[in-house]
């Protein structure tokens, strides 16, 4: 049984940082791609952030580029989303996600999904 538990979310102010932190229980995490989605009340789960098993490549939605950095520890099966200078448009509960390859995970056809942490950023 493969499972995914966030942590690390939480209320910021504007401008702030926050970094989450996915941890992965299972004998595919070492090879498997990771990655990060949020949905925003009334919206539908989107695409944030995601890395190969490797490490060596990673992928940002436009709308985080330059803000959020994706990055994974394969030791300690866990893989991190630190975020900066947030705006209240990242408000959303945030999602770890894995699933046998990058392309998968950044398409949006995940193995496994995360139960979620809340990220509010108020303004």
């Amino acid at each position: 049984q493969v499972q995914l538990v966030e942590s690390g979310g939480g209320l910021v102010q504007a401008g702030g940082s926050l970094r989450l932190s996915c941890a992965a229980s299972g004998r595919i995490f070492s090879t498997y791609a990771m990655g990060w989605f949020r949905q925003a009340p009334g919206k539908e789960r989107e695409f944030v952030a995601a890395i190969r098993w490797s490490g060596g490549t990673t992928s940002y939605a436009d709308s985080v580029k330059g803000r959020f950095t994706i990055s994974r520890d394969n030791a300690k099966n866990t893989v991190y989303l630190q975020m900066n200078s947030l705006k209240p448009e990242d408000t959303a509960v945030y999602y770890c996600a894995t699933a046998r390859t990058f392309n998968l995970v950044v398409g949006g056809t995940v193995a496994y999904w995360g139960q979620g942490t809340q990220v509010t950023v108020s303004s």
